[in-house]
């Protein structure tokens, strides 16, 4: 989850968590190894973590603190809007059109947005009404997801009402198997439609529905009673959203401690014309196009830089900036 004491200490998505302070975790039930987790805020834990691709297991230092979760950030990478969904509450919607305002507001508004990438990584679901907003947020009409149960006619049906937020503009959904239930929903819905391009790795697969059945006393039962289909008639259960581009995310390079010290000698600096003693200046250009020029250039270089930092997210920012460049102009 982003923002939280593991995130900050580098802990991913897929880690094992062997030992807490020590003590090994084998043979517990989940319940009692979180337990093992919490603690006092402020305090701190040592965890020992296995992950795929390091050969040996290491320890990480964190910090205890309490779990806020905000169910949307957004953020502006050159001309594209990131609009990062953590889960589905009865806030993601209201959270998805302010962020949305926040970017277009930064942007001098639509006409400057290339598009939106919807990040859904690592988003286990929640409310399946928030689902089908943010889905309807981004189409104009037609189905958005279904429910059928085991008698005929017992089924349910979701369909969009006229109105998309960004007035068309391209859109690429990030997913990967940690994008599950109300996640799915929304990609399914919006690549069906071929309202995005979902790019990523493929989903969880929880396509199911569970009823809440009060039992006598305080108990209940939660039943499993129906199954989600997307627009196109796929099931969703066991199989999950198939990205239209698959992308892995790369491991985190290690950090070299010395490597920020060393600085970048005049042999191994970028050489260009401009660069040469003596060359002619190009006077062309006025005041205001050369200004727009180095923007321009700054906002590509920003891009460059979110490689290093999310390969995937850098990946679905250039498709925006791809499909914008290829796009025909406006009348």
């Amino acid at each position: 989850m982003d923002d939280t004491p593991a995130a900050k200490a580098g802990i991913l998505a897929g880690d094992f968590i062997t030992h807490v302070d020590g003590e090994s975790l084998q043979g517990l039930v989940l319940d009692d190894a979180v337990e093992k987790m919490r603690g006092p805020i402020g305090s701190e834990i040592i965890i020992t973590v296995v992950r795929e691709g390091t050969p040996e297991p290491f320890d990480v230092s964190i910090i205890r603190d309490t779990i806020k979760l905000t169910a949307v950030r957004g953020r502006v990478v050159g001309n594209t809007a990131v609009l990062r969904i953590t889960t589905f509450n009865d806030q993601t919607t209201s959270g998805l059109k302010e962020e949305l305002a926040k970017a277009l507001e930064e942007l001098g508004g639509m006409e400057n947005l290339d598009g939106v990438v919807i990040d859904l990584r690592n988003n286990p679901g929640g409310l399946l009404n928030e689902a089908i907003s943010v889905s309807d947020a981004f189409l104009e009409k037609g189905e958005i997801v279904s429910t059928r149960g085991r008698e005929a006619g017992s089924g349910e049906r979701y369909n969009a009402e006229a109105g998309d937020l960004v007035n068309g503009k391209p859109i690429v959904l990030l997913i990967n198997g940690g994008s599950a239930s109300a996640s799915e929903i929304v990609a399914g819905a919006l690549q069906d439609h071929r309202r995005a391009i979902v790019v990523g790795t493929k989903s969880f697969g929880k396509g199911s529905v569970q009823t809440l059945i009060p039992l006598r006393g305080d108990g209940a039962m939660r039943l499993t009673t129906a199954r989600y289909y997307t627009p196109s008639g796929r099931s969703i259960q066991a199989l999950g959203i198939s990205p239209d581009i698959v992308v892995n995310q790369p491991p985190p390079k290690p950090v070299d401690p010395d490597a920020a010290a060393v600085e970048t000698s005049a042999a191994t600096k970028e050489r260009t014309e401009a660069s040469l003693r003596g060359a002619i200046t190009n006077d062309s250009m006025t005041d205001e196009e050369k200004r727009l020029y180095e923007e321009e250039l700054a906002r590509a270089e920003e891009s460059a830089k979110l490689r290093d930092e999310d390969y995937q997210l850098a990946y679905a920012v250039d498709i925006i900036k791809g499909l914008t460049a290829i796009a025909p102009a406006q009348p």
